[in-house]
């Protein structure tokens, strides 16, 4: 699975600051408007194979970092995303918000030392 390098970079920036993102202010590294449906399943599916390729070297879900402007976390298929990789078995919106807490203090550990 080939990642998109220019996304990956830029997270880890953020990551190694303690920040968070917007889907928003990263689609454009990608060419993406966030105004079409279909370039917003495209960064989902950018941000997926991220995860996805950190989870498999061990590392946290680097896309716990990118979430909704004027919400301040992940879309659905973050969640969905963590469910299938078995990282998250939680129900409901109050156990959804401990993970992603939980899982971007575990990138930022990672990050702040790498």
């Amino acid at each position: 699975m080939a990642i998109h390098q220019e996304i990956y970079e830029r997270l880890k920036e953020v990551a190694r600051h303690g920040d968070l993102i917007t889907y928003g202010e990263i689609a454009p590294l990608a060419g993406l408007d966030m105004e079409s449906q279909a370039d917003r399943n495209k960064l989902g599916e950018i941000l997926g194979d991220i995860s996805t390729s950190e989870h498999e070297h061990g590392r946290p879900m680097l896309s716990s970092l990118v979430v909704l402007s004027g919400i301040g976390y992940p879309g659905e298929g973050y969640f969905k995303l963590a469910r299938h990789l078995g990282l998250h078995q939680g129900k409901g919106e109050f156990e959804d918000l401990d993970f992603f807490v939980q899982e971007a203090k575990r990138v930022y550990g990672y990050w702040s030392d790498h």
